[in-house]
């Protein structure tokens, strides 16, 4: 896996778990307050689409992800 790939797969799998834990009609559902971290997922796909940046691929990269075949991905500023 690419940190170009992990930067797709991370947020689709946070936004699905908080999504689940968040409504009401789901049999995993724990608390509303999940959907509040559904929103701050959603505002960083945001942020990373404007300024191409994104604190998870620097933290993904201190891991030692290795990068992907297009290099200029995020957070290489």
């Amino acid at each position: 896996m690419t940190v170009d790939r992990l930067l797709r797969i991370i947020p689709g799998v946070f936004i699905l778990l908080s999504l689940a834990l968040g409504v009401e009609g789901s049999p995993l559902f724990h608390s509303k307050w999940w959907l509040a971290f559904t929103a701050f997922v959603g505002l960083n796909l945001l942020q990373f689409g404007f300024s191409n940046w994104c604190p998870m691929g620097l933290f993904l990269r201190k891991l030692g992800v290795p990068e992907g075949r297009g290099g200029a991905a995020c957070g290489t500023r």
